[in-house]
């Protein structure tokens, strides 16, 4: 799919890899909407971008219905859609005390890493199907944001590795009962990347982290992550397919 012209939406895109794939999409000419909890930082970038900014919490229906009216009343409907909205989390299953983790704090990560992205998908993909197919039948794409840790996590991310391997796994199942509608699904799974919360670690740490990557030993660039989302939209036969992103990077136990 050719990106210039063409209406997308960003979740998270206020901050980190979410403002670097809007930033990415503007540049090469789309029509962007970034939905965010964070009003304020969406409407920053989106000034910056020529785009449109709407407050949305990815885990409400309503909220995120009346988000993709917004910006199809604006931008026209959309055929491209990055999901990177998301939430973290580091507990043990069992406390220094004793105790056991608190139930809510895994349904919280759950809700919004994978009921989030589904919520918003399923939304997306049903005012998708409605246009007008481009080449070769296709009516849009989206591109999901997993994390290595879906494959390797660590200690203490049993809600965070769980959240995103379940984004993994709802991939190609659902590349392929969207297939009949010509939209495709990728995910891309990050590994260390140099965001605004990796940059509030002490700098010893972020050295260390960055040591750990076989190569490139450094953090990764926001900017690489939105190349990549980029070139997913534009590769037509990319669907279904997790990529990692990660310098061939595997996460120790901790």
């Amino acid at each position: 799919m050719h990106i210039t012209g063409q209406a997308a939406l960003v979740t998270g895109g206020g901050s980190g890899l979410g403002e670097a794939s809007a930033r990415e999409l503007a540049r090469l000419g789309a029509k962007v909407t970034i939905l965010d909890v964070n009003l304020a930082q969406a409407q920053q970038v989106a000034s910056e971008i020529g785009g449109l900014a709407i407050q949305c919490d990815v885990t409400n229906a309503a909220s995120v219905q009346a988000a993709l009216e917004q910006a199809a009343a604006t931008h026209g409907p959309a055929r491209i859609l990055l999901q990177i909205a998301g939430i973290g989390s580091a507990k043990r299953v069992i406390a220094k005390d004793g105790s056991a983790a608190p139930l809510e704090d895994f349904a919280k990560v759950i809700e919004v890493n994978l009921l989030g992205t589904y919520n918003v998908a399923r939304l997306f993909a049903a005012a998708c199907a409605q246009q007008e197919p481009l080449v070769d039948g296709e009516r849009g794409v989206m591109v999901f944001t997993a994390s290595v840790a879906a494959f390797d996590g660590q200690v203490g991310q049993q809600a965070y590795s769980a959240s995103k391997a379940g984004v993994v796994g709802m991939t190609l199942p659902m590349a392929r009962d969207l297939a009949q509608h010509g939209i495709r699904v990728c995910t891309i799974a990050p590994g260390l990347f140099a965001t605004p919360l990796m940059r509030t670690l002490p700098e010893a740490v972020q050295k260390s982290l960055a040591e750990s990557i076989p190569f490139p030993k450094r953090l990764g660039k926001p900017e690489e992550f939105a190349q990549l989302a980029a070139h997913i939209v534009t590769n037509g036969h990319l669907n279904g397919e997790v990529i990692r992103l990660d310098g061939a990077l595997r996460m120790a136990p901790r």
